[in-house]
């Protein structure tokens, strides 16, 4: 009997309505197991623990982002740039597997496994051998994710500051969370897109809905990405990895299957990409480190299985933010209280108290990928240069904030 190729798929997605897949090496990109594991992994992380509806997955992410990188080169190809077949379906494959080296809980645990690893470093480790089973099908599309490729706004249209992946994950985070300052008309900047001297720009007519693109990222970034309780319940997760490990070198026995295992006894680093490593790798997701935390809530370290409790019910550890950074002594007050209330050793306590900062910079203004905006003149201007709105040359400027984590029942009553 011979094997049945499916030729095309439609799926039903919330945000885009349907998306037709009608590429077979797609298809077979969709199918890999690589990408199949981004259905286990949240595009917002612990987001869930702050706004319900917020468990959408990579997998839906990448369909989403690879159906407006379609309409984009159709919106070119229209407009007479040129975009050849090949060209053309190797972006999709870039933009489709842009996300496949995200770690559980995506940006949430993007260090913990492997120090200093950046999820498009894994990305492009798991394209290349995927290109291995494919004969060379992903050449081109890993020269254009690499940014190798002279057709420099195919790159573009895949990673930069007005890249099909930011459209897509604007609007569907905005979806799922329900704030709506996400909201951008993506489909006016992508019917304005053009290609000017190699570059992809945007028409001067939809300047107005680039500058809402822009400040749709500032309000979501303080909304959602670094809203109080997720920065609480990411930090929490982090320290409890590296409680385990420390219990791991210590010998203590500690429940671990032999994936994570690997990582908690290998000190392994983002140059050492080998088959091992990217199997193991490939093998987690939410759902394991989920599992973990469940069987670590009954450990008889004190500090593991308050962390994993608090984590798993819901009980976050406090969060106050402000711009000038938290005096010393305001942490060792809350440290000194909570070792009483404890018992804790100072090191101990500092898995419940700490301190540290968060950055936002909505727009780049000094990257090498500026958002441009190609006037009715012929000209290009970056964006601050052309738009009236002076909050945008604002935007480009680093925001930082202070945060001090510690558990509520610390906080002395009437203390704000």
């Amino acid at each position: 009997m011979e094997n049945h190729v499916q030729l095309s798929k439609i799926i039903n997605d919330p945000v885009h309505g349907f998306i037709e897949i009608n590429n077979p090496k797609l298809l077979q990109i969709i199918d890999n197991q690589l990408f199949q594991r981004l259905r286990r992994i949240k595009q917002l992380g612990l987001g869930s623990l702050v706004y319900p509806g917020a468990t959408h997955t990579r997998f839906s992410h990448a369909l989403g982002a690879m159906h407006l990188t379609r309409q984009a080169m159709d919106v070119l190809r229209n407009k007479q740039v040129d975009i050849t077949p090949e060209e053309y379906e190797a972006t999709l494959m870039a933009i489709l597997l842009h996300d496949v080296g995200h770690g559980p809980f995506s940006h949430a645990l993007e260090h913990a496994l492997i120090p200093n690893l950046r999820h498009e470093q894994m990305s492009l480790a798991f394209m290349q051998a995927l290109n291995q089973q494919m004969e060379g099908a992903l050449e081109l599309a890993i020269a254009i994710f690499e940014d190798r490729y002279p057709k420099k706004f195919l790159h573009q249209l895949v990673s930069s500051q007005l890249d099909m992946d930011r459209m897509d994950y604007l609007i569907r985070d905005s979806f799922f969370t329900g704030v709506a300052e996400g909201i951008v008309g993506i489909d006016r900047i992508i019917k304005t897109l053009n290609v000017f001297e190699g570059q992809l720009v945007c028409e001067s007519k939809a300047i107005y809905s680039v500058e809402k693109f822009v400040v749709a990222r500032r309000l979501m970034y303080w909304q959602v990405y670094l809203h109080k309780a997720a920065v609480a319940a990411e930090c929490m997760l982090l320290s409890i990895l590296r409680r385990a490990r420390e219990l791991v070198h210590r010998q203590q026995p500690l429940y671990l299957d032999e994936n994570l295992a690997f990582f908690f006894h290998h000190n392994i680093s983002s140059e050492q990409l080998g088959e091992e490593v990217m199997s193991r790798y490939l093998q987690l997701d939410d759902n394991d480190v989920e599992f973990h935390l469940k069987k670590w809530v009954g450990h008889p370290d004190r500090v593991l299985a308050e962390l994993c409790e608090r984590l798993l019910r819901r009980r976050l550890l406090k969060v106050r933010m402000k711009k000038r950074p938290f005096r010393p002594k305001k942490l060792e007050l809350y440290l000194k209280r909570y070792m009483k209330l404890k018992g804790y050793t100072a090191e101990e306590a500092a898995y419940f108290v700490f301190s540290g900062t968060v950055s936002n910079q909505a727009y780049l203004k000094e990257s090498e990928e500026p958002i441009l905006i190609l006037t009715k003149e012929g000209r290009l201007r970056e964006l601050p240069n052309e738009s009236d709105m002076k909050n945008i040359s604002a935007l480009s400027k680093m925001v930082v904030k202070s945060y001090l984590c510690f558990p509520g029942e610390i906080r002395a009553a009437g203390e704000s």
